[in-house]
């Protein structure tokens, strides 16, 4: 599950937002957000967490993908420290639960607890039209890739510990 989640993560970070409703060219969900500035965050953190090989897979994932501004509301020095070796799995943790193990279209999106990759569940909300997932906005969906598609927010979401 671990290694599904962290696929959907890659995938949503190397898909550029502008890509948002169209197909990325046939690219799988890493090589759209490597591809995509907006997301250089997510692909250090993916990269350091040891999960582009997974997100390279055949899925289907659908990441929920946050942008470097999302990952800048963070505290102060937490990104640095998940990105050190002795908390890799710390990563791994945070990363694959952005990720859920089927390809969920916006179209497809219903209210409730979605099973991620890590193993938790996280709390879907649809309002006047508007997702969110675990208190973050949806702000760009449908970034479809060969293995998923990536979905745009902007909070990093947390696991319980």
């Amino acid at each position: 599950m671990k290694t599904t989640l962290s696929l959907l993560l890659i995938a949503a970070v190397a898909t550029t937002v502008s890509l948002s409703s169209r197909a990325a060219d046939n690219k799988d969900i890493v090589d759209i957000a490597a591809g995509n500035d907006d997301f250089s965050t997510l692909v250090a953190a993916v990269k350091a967490a040891g999960l582009v090989d997974t997100l390279k897979g055949d899925g289907p994932f659908t990441v929920f993908a946050p942008t470097n501004e999302a990952f800048a509301k963070l505290p102060e020095g937490t990104v640095e420290s998940l990105l050190k070796p002795e908390n890799k799995d710390k990563l791994v943790s945070i990363l694959t639960y952005h990720v859920v193990p089927a390809k969920v279209m916006a179209k497809d999106v219903a209210a409730g607890e979605v099973a991620t990759v890590n193993g938790q569940k996280a709390e879907v909300s649809v309002a006047d039209g508007k997702v969110a997932i675990d208190g973050a906005k949806v702000t760009a969906t449908d970034i479809v890739g060969s293995n998923g598609v990536i979905h745009v927010i902007d909070t990093v979401i947390l696991p319980s510990e």
